[in-house]
């Protein structure tokens, strides 16, 4: 079968997408872990374990021992395997995403139910799961309306930094810590309301299905389900980093004849052309505006732009490099607080679209455990992503290669 024929319609999701070779190392490893004071499974009792804590702004993440207390009512205290580092969690740690210190970062990870609070019942102990970092409640009118995915009880725009009781479960030192987007992933034990967890088919690698959680929805998703990239068309993909990266492979999957990437960062260029980027550009190293470039090289503009860096000069770029008609600009990256976009308003009649995408529109707990089972299914690849593995204790040397660009994803192991 050729790549980009597999269909998978569940729920509401529809994933246009790649048959790749068979995987490799299938196989979650087993850790061990060192708690204090732990009880039978289900006991309401306290753990002590690891976890990573920022303090404050720009301060270097400290690895201490934190009490994480049992789980209250519609709430999942899981045992981590694994963690992403995203983008978003080091705009977390410079304060670019405003949010409340000390904190434990981290959202885009993958574990196994160790306890839940009374009245939850999509999840048991024992269960894979995901943690999201958009729940999806089922009860509001985002969760209600059929593209709605960005669910009102998130805790990102703004952040609390706490439990949807107004508290935490974490104390290190006798002191509360905060919880990062109500997920906190950078721990070996994290308590995430139910709405929160997605659970996945027991099958699943936990090494490396932590991406589900947030790189291939944002990414791959905005590609084949928000903006449905046509065979043929043309791409410009603004970011190579993970999410872009997963943009990319979306484009590719989805038949697009020539997808444009945009970095600074040249050493990202051989990893973004072996996953489907045809021309490299380096805004630095232009002698005119990037997006002036993307329309000499296209003639009329592209068909679809993606940005995924997060500020608004790329933004914009973006936005100019689509074709007048028919061109369609999907933001993903988030941009800083209190940023304004200007834009010119008069070709805005034109027919443009610009269109703001979280997690690529899904319903996280309806559609993500699809994208796994898909995935498991060899329809859909996550592992060109990773590029490097580390045990959680080396999460500074993780960030050091995340800040260097010399890493697509890499995935903390427990």
């Amino acid at each position: 079968m050729d790549p980009g024929d597999y269909l998978l319609v569940a729920l509401d999701l529809c994933i246009r997408s790649e048959e790749w070779p068979p995987l490799v190392s299938r196989h979650a490893r087993n850790h061990s872990y060192k708690m204090k004071g732990q009880k039978s499974e289900g006991e309401n009792h306290t753990i002590t374990c690891r976890a990573a804590i920022a303090w404050a702004t720009n301060s270097p993440l400290s690895i201490e021992e934190v009490q994480v207390e049992p789980p209250k009512a519609g709430e999942v205290r899981i045992k981590m395997t694994s963690s992403g580092i995203c983008g978003s969690d080091d705009h977390v740690l410079k304060g670019i995403i405003p949010v409340k210190f000390p904190l434990i970062p981290g959202h885009e990870g993958a574990g196994i139910v160790e306890s839940i609070g009374d009245g939850v019942n999509s999840v048991k102990p024992g269960d894979k799961v995901l943690t999201v970092i958009i729940p999806q409640c089922r009860e509001c009118s985002s969760c209600l309306h059929p593209r709605g995915n960005f669910c009102e009880k998130q805790d990102i725009l703004p952040s609390s930094g706490l439990m949807m009781d107004g508290t935490s479960r974490f104390t290190c030192k006798g002191k509360k810590i905060y919880h990062s987007f109500r997920t906190s992933t950078f721990t070996e034990y994290t308590i995430v309301p139910e709405i929160a967890v997605a659970k996945i088919d027991d099958a699943s690698p936990m090494d490396k299905v932590c991406l589900m959680s947030c790189a291939m929805p944002t990414g791959y998703g905005a590609a084949v389900h928000s903006a449905k990239v046509t065979p043929g068309s043309i791409c410009v993909v603004f970011g190579l980093g993970g999410i872009g990266s997963a943009i990319v492979m979306g484009c590719k999957a989805s038949g697009a004849s020539r997808i444009i990437g945009v970095d600074i960062n040249e050493e990202k260029f051989p990893r973004a052309k072996a996953l489907g980027v045809t021309d490299c550009l380096n805004p630095q190293k232009l002698k005119k505006p990037v997006q002036q470039v993307v329309m000499e090289m296209t003639g009329v503009g592209v068909d679809f732009a993606f940005e995924a860096i997060g500020l608004t000069e790329t933004m914009i770029a973006a936005w100019e490099s689509c074709h007048l008609s028919y061109g369609v600009c999907l933001i993903i990256g988030v941009a800083p607080p209190n940023s304004k976009l200007s834009l010119d308003a008069t070709p805005i009649i034109t027919g443009r679209i610009l269109k703001g995408v979280c997690l690529g529109e899904y319903k996280t707990r309806d559609c993500i455990p699809q994208i796994v089972t898909a995935y498991l299914q060899h329809k859909v690849n996550v592992d060109p992503l990773i590029t490097h593995q580390l045990p959680f204790d080396q999460i500074h040397k993780a960030f050091e290669l995340y800040h260097a660009g010399k890493t697509i994803r890499c995935v903390l192991l427990f």
